[in-house]
């Protein structure tokens, strides 16, 4: 039995929804524990919960019943806006859909979390250069993500990601629009970088390789947790997205965080680092607030 404080813990987590007389349950007693360094995917067929569960984990939604604990610590007293507080600091997002602002360049949409966390400091700034020259995009900091292919697209949502050192990375479908190289690389980079830095990651996908990679695999099935185990549990019927388990946009500010990037990096060329830092009741609100589909 491991002893160890898990950095997040489900705990009889059921979510279900509520339309007139029926009741939809999507998720039925999951218990689940993730720790440092983690390196878990989550599989299953469109519809089985994984996406719900990864929202949960993430904050950006409450379970119907049980609980969720974040290093020991229930927050489910919290108001949105320190709940939303709290994921910019410890949870990093990558989602099938990278969700970059098209009038930002790549440095800036990196920079975005910091400057919501009201951190536009020259530290602040060195670790989103550090960490778009660890993806490969040390010369695409200009560039807009109308400029970048969808795979650079994504490697600036990783490092967008991983900007506020967040202790774990929630990852739904990051590879799910890639091509299959394209896709290899970004699989590549999370193994990397959950090495390098020891921030755990947590990654739903229905690429049958990603999953035969991964230390430990969570299979779900009709919103129930069937197995935890290592890479020997291959072979899983990935089925296909759905609407239904299509990843969502997040709610609030985006909650992006990184690793312990040295923040000796030189400054920034971009006129973002000698100019006042952006609003950032303005930058949450860019970054898209749950809407009532979403809900």
């Amino acid at each position: 039995m491991d002893d160890r404080i898990p950095l997040i813990a489900a705990l009889g987590v059921r979510k279900w929804f509520d339309l007139g007389a029926r009741r939809i349950e999507v998720l039925s007693d999951v218990d689940l524990a993730l720790y440092p360094g983690d390196m878990v995917g989550i599989v299953g067929r469109s519809g089985s919960g994984k996406s719900t569960l990864l929202h949960l984990l993430g904050t950006l939604d409450r379970p119907s019943a049980g609980e969720i604990r974040y290093e020991g610590k229930r927050l489910d007293h919290l108001p949105d806006v320190e709940l939303a507080a709290f994921r910019n600091r410890f949870i990093g997002f990558v989602f099938q859909f990278h969700h970059l602002l098209p009038e930002l360049s790549a440095f800036e949409n990196v920079l975005m979390p910091t400057l919501i966390a009201r951190d536009n400091t020259p530290a602040a700034r060195a670790r989103a250069l550090a960490l778009l020259d660890r993806v490969g995009l040390s010369d695409r900091l200009d560039h807009h993500p109308g400029e970048l292919s969808g795979g650079e697209q994504q490697r600036v949502a990783l490092a967008r990601a991983l900007v506020m050192q967040p202790k774990v990375v929630l990852a739904d479908e990051p590879t799910g629009n890639l091509d299959g190289r394209t896709a290899e690389d970004m699989h590549l980079l999370m193994e990397q970088l959950n090495a390098e830095t020891g921030t755990a990651f947590v990654v739903v996908s229905h690429n049958q390789e990603l999953a035969g990679r991964m230390r430990r695999l969570v299979r779900m099935e009709d919103g129930v947790i069937r197995d935890q185990g290592g890479p020997a549990h291959r072979g899983v019927d990935q089925g296909g997205p759905s609407a239904a388990d299509a990843p969502e946009h997040p709610s609030g500010s985006y909650a992006l965080g990184s690793p312990a990037l040295p923040a000796g990096s030189p400054s920034s060329p971009m006129a973002l680092q000698g100019s006042e830092p952006l609003d950032p009741a303005q930058l949450a609100a860019a970054a898209g607030t749950r809407s009532e589909a979403d809900a």
